[in-house]
């Protein structure tokens, strides 16, 4: 089932979040998304070559547990299911890691507006366990900033932000 685009203050506006593995970075900004948008958006998210068991790593689900948002539901899993023609529409296809902002992505149905937000894979910082609870609570923090200035847009302004 296919949603239509965003035209109206009142249609939520779907975001993709595309990463290498879809296990940290873009796990983090969907569940962020949706907990903070409160039906403004829907956020979704996928990877360019998904983890094959479709498991987030673990320290992504305690990040978001610790800070009060849901999982339910929270899975790898590629980006081809969202390039399906019965796949939602999308708004905006954002890349969250440097792997996948230079990838050829398919032509995605609809035309999406498209952007890269960098961010440094928590899962990759070495030392000790504490030292990588910080790294996964810094990008969830440095996204939950990105998210709170994605909602600050009027509802008005953002429901003709993509249209073509």
């Amino acid at each position: 089932m296919s949603a239509a685009p965003a035209n109206r203050p009142d249609t939520p506006v779907n975001i993709l979040f595309l990463c290498a593995h879809n296990r940290v970075r873009s796990l983090l900004a969907e569940a962020l998304l949706n907990h903070l948008g409160h039906g403004r958006f829907k956020a979704y998210s996928a990877g360019i070559s998904p983890d094959p068991d479709g498991q987030p790593h673990p320290m992504t689900l305690e990040a978001l547990q610790h800070a009060g948002v849901p999982t339910d539901g929270l899975h790898s899993k590629g980006w081809h299911i969202f390039s399906a023609p019965d796949a939602p529409h999308m708004d905006l296809v954002v890349t969250v890691c440097d792997e996948t902002a230079g990838e050829t992505n398919p032509d995605w149905p609809g035309h999406p507006a498209s952007a890269h937000w960098h961010y440094p894979d928590p899962s990759e910082v070495t030392g000790d366990e504490e030292a990588q609870h910080r790294a996964f609570q810094q990008s969830l923090h440095l996204l939950g900033h990105r998210m709170q200035m994605l909602l600050s847009i009027p509802p008005a302004k953002l429901a003709t932000a993509f249209q073509p």
